[in-house]
């Protein structure tokens, strides 16, 4: 018996014929990069969204990249982020030449804990960065009224919460910019690469789009503007001005979402709601069954609606009990088991372990256990025997 910890082909099946009717026409037609399936899904994610723009591209972490870019953070600049995420939140601030800035997330919720951001707050910080994760939301209220109050850009990294809510609006329209993530196996998955940004403000979109496109036409125009104001600096009254993709005006990137995978989030999309109702299904199955055992469950606080990207317990002898389910047969994992804050790249910025003892408690004493959509109620009553059996 092998049960996985995601398991994305039976999503496939599921509608085999649906998903093979959506993409099969882009193989045959040959177009496939940008066209009308690229435009058709931007324009119907932003709809579900409730977001004025989107601006699709090659994957989570180029989204973050271009946010930060978008919004003119760059060398000398500090993002304030959690070290308890996947290593591309904090590379795309390295990414741009800005430091991050880690702090602690909170012991139930595993975010951002507003409550520590303001003393990280330095003359150099520009950014908050908070990521909402395994599908739970962050405290978007307390996070945007200390963001007001210093001026401060909020990119909110939305990997693994495509479509949850906090106080009723989806995750990515609150702060400035919202970056997802179409890997397979999150809650919106494609077959490869894809990510996307949203944003209600015009300039920020204008500006993604013209950095993901290797800053050209004239969108790369009005993002060029905007930078030299920025540095004080007057435009060159030499440039050819031409709105294609041979007038290049900024330093960009080739990220692009291709037509192929455009077809088959666009086929997905529908399902959207249905595939959180049922991760939520599962999760409130685990806690059933796990109420009053050794292990800590995953919190949904009163704010939220948790997504369930990943369903991580949390219990002092995780080591041993991961051990126990591989060994009959399920596929369990950690994430993450090393916070960002102990990276080896990072030992410059001197953090030492004992900074941050919630991440760091999590990467030593947590792990996901399968949640994904497809997985069966026969599946999870073995999971739980094990768990149940083990657990100390």
């Amino acid at each position: 018996m092998k049960i996985q910890l995601m398991n994305i082909s039976r999503q496939y099946m599921e509608h085999q014929e649906e998903f093979d009717k959506a993409v099969l026409p882009v193989l045959y037609g040959g177009n496939y990069i940008g066209g009308p399936c690229v435009k058709e899904f931007e324009a119907n994610f932003a709809k579900a969204l409730n977001a004025e723009y989107c601006v699709s591209c090659g994957n989570g972490t180029d989204a973050l990249v271009l946010a930060l870019r978008a919004l003119g953070i760059g060398p000398g600049d500090e993002v304030i982020t959690v070290a308890f995420t996947f290593f591309a939140t904090s590379e795309s601030i390295s990414a741009v030449g800005a430091t991050p800035v880690f702090i602690d997330v909170d012991k139930d919720t595993y975010c951002m804990n507003p409550d520590l951001i303001e003393e990280k707050i330095t003359p150099h910080t520009k950014a908050i960065l908070p990521v909402h994760f395994y599908g739970n939301v962050c405290d978007m209220d307390k996070i945007m009224a200390i963001a007001r109050k210093h001026n401060l850009f909020v990119v909110e990294d939305c990997a693994q919460a495509t479509k949850c809510l906090y106080k009723g609006k989806c995750v990515g329209t609150i702060g400035d910019i919202g970056c997802f993530s179409f890997f397979p196996t999150k809650i919106l998955g494609c077959a490869g690469d894809g990510g996307a940004i949203v944003s209600n403000n015009k300039e920020y979109a204008d500006a993604c789009r013209s950095y993901k496109m290797h800053g050209s036409g004239l969108d790369g125009v009005k993002t060029m503007e905007k930078e030299y104001a920025r540095l004080g600096k007057k435009m060159p009254s030499n440039m050819v001005i031409e709105d294609d993709k041979y007038h290049n005006y900024l330093i960009g990137y080739n990220s692009r979402l291709d037509a192929v995978q455009a077809a088959l989030l666009n086929a997905k999309l529908k399902y959207l709601d249905d595939y959180i109702d049922r991760r939520r299904s599962n999760a409130s199955f685990y806690n059933e069954k796990l109420k009053g055992s050794a292990y800590k469950l995953p919190f949904e606080p009163d704010y939220a609606k948790h997504g369930y990207y990943v369903y991580a317990v949390v219990v002092d002898n995780a080591k041993e009990v991961c051990q126990a389910l591989n060994e009959n047969g399920v596929e369990v994992h950690t994430y993450y088991p090393v916070s960002l804050h102990l990276q080896g790249v990072y030992a410059d910025l001197g953090y030492k372990k004992g900074d941050l003892p919630v991440s760091e408690y999590l990467s030593e004493h947590s792990f996901a256990i399968p949640i994904y959509p497809e997985v069966t109620k026969e599946e999870m009553e073995y999971v739980v025997d094990i768990l149940l059996k083990y657990g100390k």
